[in-house]
């Protein structure tokens, strides 16, 4: 491979990364956004609005629940047929699921029926995200230059920001500008039916994109499992476990963009914020993070993936409780600034690190499987606290920030330690990721060789 290919491949993959994530993560945070805002008197009307935001939160879980399935099932797919394959599939299942949701009769027209068919596109939603990180992070990472893993794998986060951004911002002007009755009626369907555009753009970047060098290498040797999942769990299961423990930093978005929106904007809670206000918060978090991003991912390049994850997540958590804080006393500009602060800025310390970490963790045979099953297990967990935080939390009860904000800070240290025990991978060469005694080069060698592909002058394997 020339240098020049190789330079383009890295740069066309971080791309069909960064617009394959957006576009995927567009679907999944426009049902989130719906599901805190409308959803509960659409599809689970009930004269207990306790009852209703708890089984409209759940259904968001539910979406989660399916992802380790998905992770075995699209895990298996991306070590045995290739990461680009696996990225279209994916996008396929998750555009066609949005539109249907879109489509769905309420609970008015059809009664449980609704409901039903709303968990059932749910799950395939769930299943079809659980392969688009570890897919694209794979994909990204094996294309990136040594040296510059984490700047470029920061991509793939970056547009799942890109996607939160834009599924907030079709949600805006709606929520603003048209009347109640319409958009409880109709106008909730459009961001789902624009999903349309979601599988043609996603298709027609994603065939651009060869086959990453490190899978064509073990496809060439004939070293590509039968069964991926089966020698990830043997080989590499300390890390796997450890995957699970630092997703479960999820737990930040979830209260700032789940929880934190029912709590402003349910009528049930009493803090009375606009619709259009509240979606501002997320929205406004987001667009620093697209900044702060792939700062972050270079910075580890320089110093490692553990340090920003550690800092990140902790951090992070202690900022939880002030964000609810801000909440409770009705405060927007205050809820905004410390938004800012931990979704847009902290947060990123181990957003934009995980998906260069979790790929160097594991082994090219068995990477996508292994990321892909961790980080979903993980992931599902922290999902299911919306109607955990609901229920310990609901409308009507006393220190409301204080008990969610001790829940998601206890989980940010567990994440931590995780990241404390594992070992450090960023100067650690592609073929010799997944090996607990591999020996990283040598720091002069490795700022040699960053220095000249941050330059392009070099196309260095990874």
């Amino acid at each position: 491979m020339t240098g020049i290919h190789q330079v383009s491949q890295s740069r066309k993959a971080a791309a069909s990364g960064w617009i394959g994530s957006a576009l995927e993560y567009y679907d999944f945070f426009i049902y989130a956004t719906a599901a805190s805002l409308i959803f509960p008197q659409i599809f689970f009307p009930s004269e207990n609005p306790t009852v209703a935001i708890v089984a409209s939160l759940a259904t968001y879980g539910v979406g989660y629940v399916a992802r380790p399935i998905g992770a075995f099932v699209l895990g298996h797919w991306g070590d045995t047929h290739g990461r680009k394959t696996v990225l279209i599939v994916c996008m396929f299942l998750m555009g066609l699921s949005t539109m249907a949701v879109g489509l769905l009769p309420t609970y008015h027209q059809v009664g449980i029926l609704a409901p039903i068919l709303l968990v059932v596109l749910r799950l395939i939603q769930g299943f079809a995200v659980a392969g688009e990180i570890s897919g694209a992070s794979s994909m990204i990472l094996e294309h990136a230059p040594f040296g510059r893993r984490g700047f470029y794998a920061s991509f793939a986060l970056q547009g799942v920001q890109a996607g939160q951004i834009l599924a907030a911002a079709v949600f805006l002007p709606l929520a603003a500008y048209m009347p109640t009755e319409a958009f409880n009626s109709w106008g909730w369907r459009i961001p789902f039916l624009l999903s349309f555009f979601v599988i043609v753009a996603g298709y027609i970047i994603r065939r651009e994109v060869d086959e990453t060098p490190a899978f064509a290498r073990e496809e060439g040797r004939g070293e590509t499992p039968r069964s991926p999942i089966v020698q990830a769990i043997k080989l590499s299961w300390p890390d796997m476990l450890r995957v699970i423990c630092m997703a479960l930093m999820n737990v930040i978005p979830v209260v700032a963009t789940i929880f934190g929106a029912a709590y402003a904007v349910q009528p049930a809670y009493g803090i009375g914020f606009a619709k259009d206000v509240y979606l501002w918060i997320p929205v406004l978090g987001n667009m620093l993070a697209i900044f702060v991003i792939p700062f972050v991912g270079n910075l580890s390049d320089k110093v490692g993936r553990k340090p920003p994850i550690v800092v990140g997540a902790l951090l992070s958590g202690l900022l939880a409780f002030g964000y609810l804080y801000a909440i409770s006393i009705k405060s927007v500009p205050l809820a905004i600034v410390l938004s800012l602060l931990m979704w847009g800025v902290v947060y990123q310390g181990y957003n934009a690190i995980f998906p260069s970490f979790y790929p160097e963790l594991f082994p090219t045979r068995t990477r996508v499987s292994a990321m892909a099953i961790s980080q979903n297990i993980g992931t599902t967990i922290t999902a299911l606290l919306p109607a955990l935080f609901a229920t310990v939390a609901p409308p009507g009860s006393a220190n409301i920030p204080l008990t969610v904000g001790a829940i998601a800070f206890g989980i940010t240290v567990i994440a931590a330690l995780a990241a404390v025990t594992a070992r450090e991978t960023y100067r650690v060469r592609i073929d010799d990721l997944g090996n607990p005694k591999a020996v990283p080069i040598a720091r002069a060698d490795y700022d040699r060789q960053r220095t000249e592909a941050a330059s392009g002058a070099a196309a260095a394997r990874t």
